[in-house]
């Protein structure tokens, strides 16, 4: 989707007007208390900004699988809570997301007040992307303002259906999102390379196909790596590998070959007998694996090809950690290459978009998150997007706007 095809904040006159936002408040808790509120925190611009022109802000969002029933334990009151502490202003929280309490509570809003609504997977309607549902979100509200890129690969009635029913724009996140997006791959400074890590080849087929259209490099590690390797005659070890998927991975090696792409796996390894922490290593060539040894991370000379070959660059995408970052010592080549695309970011001679679940871990671990030109919080909604899939609330958005233009 173009930067362009979406109509953001700036053509919403919101004052006086009741404003359904839907926002994602998914966030981690850990016996009821929550222990990552960056969702929360990345929502607050566009809460603010609408509640300072005078919108009455009505936040919807669902949280975790209720499956359709109400579940105590799921309901969004905590999550309210914690939100009105970090916009340090009150938030109403009504224990419906439609029907008489929700209108209630909207008929008594005040111009830049905010409620939130309880979960909206409460209603099995939600997932099903129920029209009625849909209607009844969209009879709370005189605009719909989608500030959920996380939750924009899901065709639900608060993502899709509602969309199509009221006059909708972009948030801020969203926009934000949407632009880092169009920088990465739809429209980036090249030359422009891609990391892909993580365990399997077979969950990132999609991924891999349509970073080859999109990028002139990409790197591969984790243990997918050992994959690509095993296919080319490499003895692994006992390293996590797929056995079957070997021909795949020689396919995409032609593929890239044909289209230009640089493939660049590991050279050297980081290998020990067991997966604990701080357990004896050994590290070795990439064609000198003990047979009784499992690949854990990639070597310094990986990490040194790696770093040479992303001073090339212009613009980075990342998905997915090197080795096993959880354990030490197999953190220390996912925090190198952290550390010199840091490097490189802050100069200003790369830009760098990452996202997907153990990358915003990994990059917060080797303590790099603010050096990122940007990391995506977005999980499914990011990696579906690198997949060249379309999203479904993005594309509502996009045919919103393309209605809205004069013929």
């Amino acid at each position: 989707m173009a930067a362009a095809n979406f109509k953001t904040l700036d053509q919403l006159d919101a004052k006086g007007k009741k404003v359904l936002l839907r926002a994602d408040l998914n966030v981690p808790v850990r016996d009821r208390q929550i222990t990552d509120a960056t969702r929360i925190l990345r929502l607050l611009p566009t809460i603010e900004e609408l509640a300072q022109k005078g919108a009455k802000v009505i936040v919807v969002s669902h949280f975790d699988r209720p499956k359709g029933q109400r579940v105590p334990a799921m309901s969004l009151g905590p999550i309210a809570d914690a939100l009105g502490d970090a916009l340090g202003r009150p938030v109403t929280f009504v224990e419906d997301c439609i029907g008489p309490a929700a209108q209630q509570a909207v008929d008594a809003m005040q111009d830049g007040d905010v409620v939130v609504l309880e979960n909206t997977r409460f209603y099995p309607g939600e997932e099903q992307n129920d029209p009625e549902l849909a209607k009844a979100f969209a009879a709370l509200a005189d605009y719909y303002v989608n500030d959920a890129f996380s939750a924009a690969h899901r065709a639900h009635a608060s993502t899709e259906g509602v969309a199509r029913l009221l006059p909708s724009f972009a948030g801020r996140l969203m926009e934000t999102e949407l632009n880092a997006l169009n920088i990465a791959l739809e429209n980036p400074a090249r030359p422009v390379g891609a990391i892909v890590g993580g365990a399997k080849i077979s969950t990132k087929l999609d991924l891999i196909g349509n970073l080859l259209e999109k990028v002139e490099m990409l790197i591969i590690g984790g243990a997918m790596a050992n994959t690509f390797l095993a296919a080319q005659g490499v003895n692994v070890g006992r390293s996590l590998q797929e056995a079957e998927m070997h021909d795949t991975a020689r396919a995409i090696l032609a593929k890239a070959k044909e289209k230009g792409c640089e493939i660049v796996l590991p050279v050297d390894a980081v290998t020990a007998t067991d997966f604990q922490a701080n357990v004896p290593t050994r590290t070795v060539s990439i064609d000198a694996i003990p047979a009784d040894a499992m690949v854990l991370d990639v070597g310094p000379e990986t990490v040194k090809l790696i770093n040479q070959k992303i001073a090339t660059l212009k613009t980075l995408v990342w998905n997915g950690p090197l080795g096993a970052f959880e354990i030490p010592p197999f953190d220390a080549a996912t925090n190198a290459v952290a550390a010199e695309v840091a490097k490189l970011t802050d100069s200003g001679a790369l830009k760098s978009i990452a996202g997907g679940g153990d990358t915003v871990s990994a990059l917060r671990h080797a303590g790099v998150e603010t050096h990122i030109s940007y990391i995506s919080s977005a999980g499914g909604a990011f990696l579906e997007w690198l997949e060249g899939k379309t999203l479904p609330g993005i594309m509502a958005l996009e045919n919103i706007f393309e209605r809205a233009m004069p013929i």
